[in-house]
């Protein structure tokens, strides 16, 4: 606190100290010409009437000076605290903010500088509360997914303890049970890695045709024990584009892993360049998503029927965040499940640290 004050202290003389300076400046220039002109009337004749009105001209001046002085400190140091006050109460709301005290003030200053330094506080404080209430929320619904594994594999464990339950029946969905834990795991800290503000990752040129050819082969098996097929409907036989690869390719992963889930019989996969844009399309031929539903498929943890964890789609959409573009999510005319993966590069920074 000490410190804090003295550099306060220090700003408010620095002040005193310029505006002090030009006035001392001012007033040697004002006797250097007072004294150039005695010495140009001191020649002339009447010397001593001459001498005698210069005396009484140099007190007045003098006397005028002092005064002039005076005022100018005055002046001065309410013009320090009129900068520094404004300074010193945004500081301190700066403070709360620390302390996680995440309500907008109503200053208002004079200035337009102070003004919107702090209308720029205020939008971030209400950024940093929503976000804090995210965060809050996304904790409260991780803890509730991972208890229901959990809870699970602990009744099926107990009833093979105590005779209950047939043991390879109930090991079987002790399995399952783990797979899911796994899964939700892996999504949680992939989620966490994404929205991790200090992570920074490298945009490259990447062959998106390869990247959605690759996922599917990766789940192929999942979807041979569906009886689902792929189809592939592609404007040319590779695409590059400067895009985040890695997170592309989770993207394309989890549309694919979605649309197996849902389809009866196919998946087809798209995808178009447009302009500074290129668009991903993942389209199944289920029975589509409930219009109630739409506007919630990208919600972290809104699980619709069928659904597995409730973060798959929401990563994908964080994946389009990280590239400036978005996701979207509609039925076709046939019936079924589009989703659209707009990325957009334009904006996406190429430094490569993760």
């Amino acid at each position: 606190m000490k410190n804090k004050n003295e550099k306060k202290t220090r700003l408010r003389m620095r002040i005193l100290a310029a505006f002090s300076f030009v006035l001392f400046i001012s007033f040697l220039l004002t006797g250097v010409l007072f004294n150039i002109l005695i010495r140009l009337l001191s020649t002339r004749e009447n010397y001593y009437y001459a001498e005698q009105s210069i005396g009484r001209a140099g007190i007045i001046l003098f006397v005028l000076v002092g005064i002039m002085f005076v005022m100018a400190v005055v002046v001065t140091y309410f013009l320090a605290n009129s900068i520094t006050r404004p300074i010193e109460q945004l500081g301190k709301f700066a403070l709360s903010i620390g302390k996680s005290g995440f309500d907008t003030n109503n200053f208002e200053f004079r200035d337009t500088e102070l003004e919107n330094l702090n209308a720029a506080l205020n939008k971030s404080v209400k950024q940093i509360k929503a976000y804090d209430s995210e965060q809050k929320d996304f904790f409260q619904n991780a803890s509730h997914e991972l208890r229901t594994p959990l809870m699970s594999i602990k009744c099926y464990a107990e009833g093979i303890i105590y005779g209950l339950m047939e043991p390879k029946q109930a090991s079987e969905t002790i399995l399952e049970e783990t797979d899911k834990l796994s899964d939700l795991v892996t999504d949680l800290l992939y989620i966490a890695k994404i929205d991790n503000i200090s992570t920074v990752y490298a945009a490259e040129k990447s062959d998106l045709v390869a990247i959605i050819k690759e996922c599917a082969a990766r789940q192929q098996a999942i979807a041979d024990k569906k009886r689902i097929s792929f189809v592939y409907d592609l404007d040319d036989n590779s695409i590059y584009y400067e895009c985040i690869s890695e997170l592309t390719s989770r993207a394309v992963d989890n549309l694919i892993s979605n649309a197996i889930r849902y389809a009866k019989s196919k998946i087809t996969l798209s995808c178009r360049k447009k302009g500074s844009s290129v668009h991903i399309i993942v389209a199944d031929d289920g029975d589509g998503i409930k219009t109630e539903i739409l506007p919630h498929v990208f919600e972290r943890f809104y699980k619709g029927k069928g659904g597995n964890t409730g973060i798959g789609l929401s990563i994908v959409k964080s994946i389009a965040d990280q590239h400036k573009g978005y996701v979207k999510a509609e039925n076709s005319a046939d019936g079924g499940a589009v989703f659209t993966l707009i990325l957009n590069t334009e904006e996406i920074t190429n430094d490569s640290e993760i």
